[in-house]
């Protein structure tokens, strides 16, 4: 069936309209569910292990972090097999620029350098080669590799160390030796592993030193290092390092490397100009290979001019009727002249200029984005042309590119030379325009992790590019594609880059005031600093970030961040105290009020005295949790054991008072006399208020008015010495002794009138004599009856005699309410 011209039973014009079978009709859209609400995209979530950490890369809510479950640990790395290794060489190689393959150029007065480098790392020394930016490291470098091909058991190992440091080249050597997926070994397991390493391992654009530099050899004592770097570069304090520099080429050496380029014999006047070039240029290869772009260019527009290509390009042919082209014009029609000795020692200027308009759009992006060339997939994205992927190979071919690990960068001196020819000055719309792209790509779920890991400088520099412009929104793209980036560096292994790009979106995130942002930065800063072994970093940057969280409201991030500061806590050894307290004293324990207590409490130390070390057991706090301790976590079993230990210190503690409270009334009954004491048989009546007491005894121990005088309770008697301090001081055992009877109890229809009670505990004891009676008689509780009519006016207090009386009433006072409120409990407990 013809698909264009359809019959109609495939639409239900057939047997359907007839009462036959129904046709198969196309399904409406209107009632399809593919423009109903679309299933939200998954977010990626990938779980690595850091040493003993399980990571959980979570791009929502920042990342998580926890122990590795036993039984559940990564596989032992295992190394590469030879055809492993050139895989993963291959796969580490800048892509082949599009476009006809650029001649290879061979390597002149170079051989005895290297035959000398052959010579060093065959015999396992490390090499420091250095030499001025274009002086053709990089080429000898590739030589010298393919040289030691068979010498060390690990083959050879290249390595690209423009903005890497000591660790990430030990990370790179390691991945380039083992094979180790989801898996980022610690400073530890690295270290032990790279040990064994035996390679030749080749490092271009070195860019560290010193102390770094001699970590790194230091970790590796079985490989060989050729390590390129330019003279201002630091070399190792205790490194033992051959030196070998690489001077310029001769006269000779750059007339014969022009005439390669070119690939023609030189003219007499270029034989010249080249020769004046020489000398301006200190005989730098790469500034005669770019030198013989300019003259190939030179022929092209002397045998094509741009009148040729006026309506038909190099990819569409010119059709049967067009009309011919114009004749080539011969050199004395048409006369170029050569460059300037200003222009071939600076070409990048006149190179660009003849080259097409995706290539110089490629050159802006890739000066905004600091020398960094975007990968030539994405140029058409960030041209603007279906064809812009072609503008690399253009570039490659005039030698404005150099490789630079996986991708191009711009070569030597060509940043600095299209910087001062005004390929800068729109540079902010092109970084943000790079971010937004990259913020695009990096998030979509195509792409892989491997390959965001890669473009990571690029990525990088245009973040860099934003945050400190002052043009409206940059700090908002630099948040965005930090926001995006971040987690495809962190499950790439990556973490070179996912720390620069987390600490630029930090701080482009304080800039733009988007807090939620900043918050997330802080976190996974704290994140990674804690899976690289610095607990005190990670510590302040997930405090912080649990802060913002905290005024934000932003549950399930606080709560990550909790978890992740909790491990912080646990393997740096400063485990918080049991129940959430902070660390120092703790404060004291607040008690609270049993059900049959006072509701003042039991104040003990007025009642009796104390013994502190007898009472130390009985003390209830909670002590700070000793170092084995700190590493328990089961918080809420511990928090469980201390509120039962709190409730039973607190039983123990009572039933001790009420037991010396007893104690101290029976010992006291046949100790002292019955009128200074309240026993357990006696009631104290809280309806009796201290206004109801009568009035006291008068100085000589005479009853109060109105009240008959019994001779026998009186006074004591005279003759005693002891005597006077006791007789003397009115003692509120008068209204205590006149509602009882003899035998201590209270009579019928009388209340009793104890209700200032004096204790002797605290006071001292008067002096038992014979004539002080045990207990009242007879006839002062018949001639007293208490008066319940509150008086008027309250009694007269009386007059202090010596320190032994004062002290008696004045404590009974302070101490009366809680003997009172105790007595009923007292008296059960004697019974």
């Amino acid at each position: 069936m013809d698909p264009t011209h359809r019959a109609p039973d495939e639409y239900g014009q057939g047997h359907g309209r007839s009462g036959g079978e129904p046709g198969h009709r196309r399904p409406s859209r209107d009632s399809g569910g593919d423009f109903g609400p679309q299933t939200p995209q998954q977010v990626r979530v990938v779980q690595l292990t850091a040493g003993d950490l399980l990571l959980t890369v979570n791009p929502v809510d920042g990342s998580e972090v926890e122990a590795v479950p036993p039984g559940s640990g990564p596989d032992a790395p295992v190394r590469r097999t030879p055809a492993e290794r050139a895989a993963h060489e291959r796969a580490g190689a800048p892509p082949v620029p599009a476009g006809p393959p650029a001649p290879q150029l061979p390597l002149l007065e170079r051989q005895e350098e290297r035959e000398r480098l052959v010579r060093l790392l065959a015999r396992g020394r490390s090499v420091r080669l250095t030499g001025q930016p274009g002086s053709g490291r990089t080429a000898l470098l590739d030589a010298v590799a393919a040289d030691c091909a068979g010498l060390a058991p690990d083959g050879v190992v290249r390595l690209n160390g423009r903005g890497r440091t000591g660790t990430d080249l030990l990370h790179a050597l390691f991945d380039a030796v083992y094979k180790a997926p989801g898996h980022r070994p610690d400073r530890d397991e690295l270290l032990a592993l790279v040990r064994t390493i035996g390679a030749v391992v080749t490092v271009d654009d070195l860019e560290i030193g010193g102390a770094a530099l001699d970590e790194l050899l230091s970790a590796t004592p079985e490989c060989a290092f050729l390590l390129a770097a330019t003279t201002d570069t630091t070399p190792g304090v205790d490194a033992h390092l051959e030196e070998v520099l690489l001077a310029g080429l001769g006269r000779g050496a750059s007339l014969a490397l022009l005439e390669k380029v070119v690939e023609r014999p030189l003219t007499e006047e270029e034989r010249n100009w080249a020769g004046d070039l020489w000398f301006e240029s200190e005989g730098l290869p790469l500034r005669f290979v770019q030198a013989g772009s300019l003259l190939v260019q030179r022929d092209r527009l002397s045998t094509a001019p741009e009148e040729a290509f006026d309506e038909y390009d190099y990819f569409e042919p010119r059709a049967d009727d067009a009309p011919p082209p114009p004749a080539a014009p011969t050199a004395e029609t048409l006369d170029i002249p050569l460059p300037s000795l200003g222009e071939g020692a600076a070409p990048a200027a006149l190179l660009a200029s003849r080259l097409s308009e995706a290539a110089r759009a490629t050159l802006r992006f890739a000066v905004a984005l600091g020398g960094e060339v975007p990968h030539q997939a994405h140029l058409p994205a960030l041209v603007g042309d279906t064809h812009a992927d072609a503008a690399l190979g253009e570039l490659a071919g005039c030698h404005l590119l150099s490789p630079a690990g996986p991708r191009y960068r711009l070569a030597a001196g060509v940043l600095a030379q299209l910087v001062a020819a005004g390929y800068e000055d729109d540079a902010a719309s092109h970084a943000r325009t790079a971010a937004q792209h990259y913020a695009w790509w990096t998030s979509h779920p195509s792409v892989t992790p491997q390959r965001a890991v890669a473009e990571a400088d690029a990525i990088v520099a245009s973040l860099a590019r934003l945050v400190p412009g002052d043009e409206a929104g940059a700090a908002s793209a630099a948040v965005l594609l930090a926001r995006s980036a971040s987690p495809a560096f962190a499950a790439g292994l990556g973490w070179g880059a996912w720390e620069r790009a987390l600490r630029i979106g930090q701080e482009a995130a304080r800039i733009a005031g988007e807090v939620a942002e900043e918050a997330y930065f802080h976190h996974e800063l704290g994140v990674l600093a804690l899976c690289t072994g610095n607990p005190d970093r990670a510590r302040t940057e997930l405090e912080t970030s649990i802060g913002m969280r905290g005024v934000l409201a932003d549950k399930s991030g606080a709560v990550a961040g909790r978890r992740a500061l909790a491990l912080v806590a646990d393997r740096s050894g400063d485990f918080a105290p049991l129940g959430g307290t902070p660390s120092g004293p703790e404060p004291a324990t607040v008690r609270q009020d049993l059900p049959g207590t006072p509701p003042g409490g039991i104040p003990g130390p007025p009642l009796f005295l104390r013994n502190t070390a007898e009472e130390e057991p009985t003390v209830i706090s909670s002590l700070p949790p000793g170092p084995a301790t700190r590493k328990v976590s089961g918080l809420a079993i511990l928090g469980g054991a201390r509120r039962n230990l709190a409730a039973a210190g607190a039983g123990a503690l009572l039933i001790a008072v009420l037991g010396t409270v007893v104690t101290l009334g029976v010992t006291s009954d046949g100790d002292e006399p019955d009128s200074r004491n309240v026993t357990t048989e006696q009631t104290a009546t809280e309806e009796a208020p201290d206004d109801d007491l009568p009035a006291d005894g008068t100085e000589d121990g005479s009853s109060p008015a109105g009240a008959p005088t019994d001779e026998t309770s009186a006074a004591p008697s005279a003759s005693d010495p002891a005597s006077p301090s006791t007789s003397a001081s009115p003692s509120p055992s008068a209204s205590s002794s006149a509602g009882t009877s003899p035998t201590g109890r209270p009579t019928d229809g009388e209340s009793s009138t104890s209700g200032r009670p004096t204790p002797t505990k605290t006071s001292p004891r008067p002096t038992k004599t014979p004539s002080e009676s045990p207990s009242p008689t007879p006839s002062e509780s018949e001639t007293e009856s208490p008066d319940p009519t509150p008086t008027d006016e309250p009694p007269e207090p009386p007059p202090v005699e010596d320190s032994s009386s004062a002290s008696g009433p004045a404590e009974s006072a302070s101490a009366s309410a809680p003997v009172e409120s105790a007595s009923p409990s007292e008296s059960d407990a004697a019974a």
